[in-house]
């Protein structure tokens, strides 16, 4: 790994690297590095991605293996030499911020209201409140198909883990089953999210709590996320000229409008949703294109 220390610090990769790799969590092996000059030596994990093998064959074995492994970095919440970040109210509301500056209003050219402002600020603020409640741990906050390695002994690896943080449970669980780039019918989610329940019970990382009341943790920190990452998606393609995400951002806009639809306390938010955001997106040129190209 060649990293510029002028342009990237990777200190906390190193540090949570090695940490994670002491604790049995299948990350590179970090060989040799030298800081100073941004230079690391990392065991090879290959090219196989997950994403790449993921099919209605495959799935369960993966996901039983990805999940596993989450609840292993769950439970490494001390880094040595190296303080994780609280995920905490202004680091989640910054991040959805960017959906309104970047996707309703550069991508789609829509003319927020102050009323419509309030709408959104009032929906954050009982996700925020949904994730603080929850039992915080350490989260990878990246944790999906196209970070995931499938290594030649069938074993799982882990990347891009630099931006690990201390935050709710049930956030790499969103990651990894309504991930951005895959989604699967709502009976597998089930199945999944209840397998990941009662081995975060096994772990101690989680009591006393239901099913339905995980549930309404992982739709919620489902959608924080996917509020940011069509925010971040959009960004990516205007400041960055990165125009392969677009095709990424209907999948993903379509579990946070799933989950609008469920639950009452969002239901402005969803009607505001259906009145303009969704006439918009069937109206965004590049968002056509950038599904026409993804189905030929």
């Amino acid at each position: 790994m060649d990293a510029p220390p002028e342009k990237e610090d990777s200190a906390p990769f190193v540090a949570i690297a090695r940490s994670w790799y002491q604790s049995g969590v299948p990350v590179p092996e970090i060989v040799a590095c030298d800081l100073e000059q941004g230079f690391m030596l990392l065991s090879d994990m290959g090219d196989t991605l997950y994403l790449d093998q993921l099919d209605s064959g495959s799935a369960d074995l993966l996901y039983l293996q990805a999940l596993q492994t989450m609840v292993k970095i769950q439970q490494c919440s001390k880094v040595e030499g190296y303080r994780l970040p609280a995920y905490d109210q202004a680091r989640l509301i910054t991040e959805m911020r960017l959906c309104p500056e970047w996707f309703f209003t550069q991508l789609l050219g829509l003319e927020l209201s102050d009323t419509e402002y309030r709408t959104l600020s009032d929906a954050y603020q009982i996700l925020v409140a949904s994730a603080l409640e929850q039992p915080q741990v350490c989260v990878h906050r990246d944790y999906h198909s196209r970070n995931l390695m499938l290594l030649p002994d069938q074993s799982i690896g882990v990347l891009d883990f630099q931006d690990a943080v201390l935050g709710p449970i049930s956030y790499d669980l969103v990651s990894l089953i309504r991930d951005c780039y895959i989604s699967w019918p709502q009976d597998k989610e089930e199945q999944w999210i209840k397998a990941y329940l009662q081995l975060a019970q096994q772990a101690q990382l989680i009591q006393d709590i239901d099913y339905p009341q995980f549930k309404r943790w992982f739709d919620w920190m489902g959608m924080q996320r996917q509020i940011k990452c069509v925010g971040i998606f959009s960004r990516l393609y205007l400041r960055d000229g990165k125009s392969g995400y677009l095709k990424d951002i209907p999948r993903t806009f379509s579990y946070l409008k799933s989950v609008c639809e469920s639950y009452p306390e969002f239901s402005l938010l969803n009607q505001w949703l259906d009145k303009k955001v969704v006439p918009a997106m069937q109206n965004c040129h590049l968002l056509l294109a950038a599904e026409a190209g993804t189905q030929s």
